[in-house]
């Protein structure tokens, strides 16, 4: 039995290595072939891999069995979608799953008409079983659907790795398929188990048999991406949004945009020149999508005093310290900008004015907790919120600045620390003042006149 288990895993690995080794160099040969020969090798395939799940399955180690359908095709498909999220677009990686799902769907609806015909024998004698095709379509249809969640999940999944683990692409890699995969196993098994009547000792033999070819998969990833096809290739800029994949796609992009963008060398955050690109692109995305974007205006208040009286080496430290807690409480779709001196900006994809007034609100609270080395100082932000371009604040960036802005200024007035998120009633945060007595303090720290910061 173990000479056998070893004969069994050795040919599971040789298969692993014929079928990722093809798919590799279609994927790499793109450009010369085309896109579409290497998704119509990919989809050829998954027939046989929901028949070889349903069919055949081997022991590849003592007390495990799994079925190579499961093991090479499905992890392999699994990780070549994602390879072309990260080098080409969430657009190209829906295509496939699109059109599995809707030829599994329509071969389902094709075998469940056909199953009325009179079907003669063969040559030799047996007839069609048309059953066994109904359940193997059943199956593969629900596997399809199970791929459209696993691929959108991995994709997010992979992302918000990025931001954990920036400079190993194959534990980025290897942890988003796993996790994934458990995922899609206990789906996947459970539809086998009640339909076919597959043992559980399958189903876990074939869970640690995908989570080893993913690592594997993985490992040849991370070569690939890092010696034969180090840069992404550039994408069409020009598409609209029609769903969650076009979304993701558009965020990858963004993704890369602020990787290779010049950032503000003291805080870290992207600069104001990338506000004004990032903001234009990201407000014409929701103009074609139909979504808001948010815009908070952040101004420290009494800055100037903390400069002035402890020194610019203090000041910096407050403004670093700042940016980190921005960093910490923003969603992972958001982005943040250092504005201006002790001014910021934040661009929050997909949030309505409530919404990013509750962001805003939260964000004010993180900086008020703030614990600097300067004695008998707090930290304390006012706060602006607008939004668009279908909310009321306007349909250009200019204008909806301006909403912002002008709410930053309501803030100030209304006694500081404190969000603005409409041009009328109370601000929302801490207890507020008249103005005149916001400015009487304002000129008994700093001795001067001017616009309230």
């Amino acid at each position: 039995m173990l000479s056998t288990s070893y004969g069994e895993f050795a040919l599971i690995l040789a298969e692993m290595l014929v079928y990722f080794g093809t798919m590799l160099t279609l994927f790499r040969m793109r450009q010369r072939l085309g896109l579409g020969t290497f998704f119509c090798a990919l989809c050829t395939l998954y027939f046989l891999e929901t028949y070889l799940a349903t069919n055949l399955y081997v022991a590849y180690a003592p007390g495990l069995s799994a079925s190579p359908g499961s093991v090479v095709l499905f992890s392999g498909k699994f990780l070549l979608l994602l390879l072309v999220y990260i080098r080409e677009d969430a657009v190209a990686a829906r295509q496939p799953i699109y059109g599995l799902l809707i030829g599994n769907l329509l071969a389902g609806v094709l075998a469940a008409i056909m199953r009325h015909h009179h079907a003669l024998a063969t040559v030799n004698g047996v007839p069609p079983d048309l059953r066994l095709l109904g359940e193997v379509n059943l199956l593969t249809l629900w596997g399809t659907v199970l791929l459209f969640c696993d691929c959108v999940l991995v994709i997010l999944v992979y992302e918000r790795l990025s931001r954990l683990l920036k400079r190993s692409v194959f534990a980025r890699l290897w942890l988003a398929s796993a996790l994934v995969l458990v995922f899609d196993q206990i789906g996947f098994f459970g539809a086998l188990h009640f339909v076919l009547g597959v043992p559980f000792s399958a189903g876990l033999g074939g869970l640690l048999g995908k989570l080893a070819a993913s690592g594997l998969f993985s490992l040849a990833l991370a070569v690939y991406l890092r010696w034969l096809e180090p840069s992404a290739v550039p994408a069409d800029p020009s598409l609209r949004l029609g769903d969650v994949f076009d979304i993701l796609t558009y965020r990858q992009r963004y993704e890369a945009l602020r990787a290779e963008a010049a950032r503000d060398s003291l805080t870290g955050l992207l600069h104001r020149g990338q506000f004004e690109v990032l903001g234009r692109q990201l407000l014409d995305l929701a103009a074609n999508s139909g979504q808001p974007l948010g815009l908070l205006l952040i101004d420290l208040d009494r800055f100037k005093h903390i400069n002035d009286h402890y020194g610019h080496a203090a000041g910096d430290r407050v403004l670093c310290d700042v940016a980190a807690a921005l960093s910490a409480g923003l969603r992972a779709s958001d982005y943040a900008f250092r504005y201006g001196g002790e001014e910021f900006a934040v661009l929050a994809p997909g949030a309505t004015r409530d919404s990013a007034c509750a962001l805003a609100e939260s964000l004010r609270q993180r900086i008020g907790g703030i614990v600097t080395d300067i004695p008998g100082e707090a930290v304390s932000a006012s706060i602006g919120v607008a939004a668009g371009p279908n909310q009321g604040d306007g349909i250009m960036l200019r204008e909806i600045v301006a909403s912002a802005d002008r709410r930053l200024y309501r803030a100030k007035a209304a006694g500081r620390n404190c969000v603005v998120a409409d041009d009328g009633g109370a601000p929302e945060g801490a207890a507020t003042r008249r103005p005149d007595e916001a400015e009487a303090e304002e000129h008994a720290q700093t001795g001067l006149q001017h616009k309230p910061t």
